[in-house]
């Protein structure tokens, strides 16, 4: 399925709804489907959702003229689905791979530190 048309809104109040939703973007052009997603065991909205247009144009006129507007007392914030700005990990990190025991002393290999408790044979 294509996400040309999709937008996601973040920022999404826990009272709001599909219907409040689609009241909101609706006058913006035809919307093919409203998704407010909700917690899989309390059913709860998790404060975000997104907004599916027939059109991309249609699309492109909300996400302009709602961006950063109130909607059920909270400011939403409006942009392209699957464009969001924050990252969810991955990349480089510089203390990768050290186990939690930080820098090893010494230039030695690890087997020189077990070796000082006696020979593996």
């Amino acid at each position: 399925m294509s996400d040309e048309g999709k937008l996601f809104i973040g920022g999404l109040s826990f009272e709001t709804n599909e219907d409040s939703l689609a009241a909101a973007f609706g006058k913006y052009g035809t919307i093919e489907k409203v998704d407010v997603i909700r917690d899989k065991e309390t059913g709860r909205s998790r404060g975000f959702g997104f907004v599916k247009y027939d059109n991309a144009e249609d699309a492109k006129d909300a996400l302009d003229a709602m961006n950063g507007k109130t909607l059920d007392g909270r400011a939403i914030r409006v942009d392209e689905a699957g464009k969001g700005g924050r990252s969810r990990g991955g990349g480089y990190r510089e203390n990768r791979g050290q186990g939690g025991y930080g820098e090893r002393s010494g230039s030695g290999s690890y087997r020189d530190g077990y070796d000082s408790y006696g020979k593996h044979q």
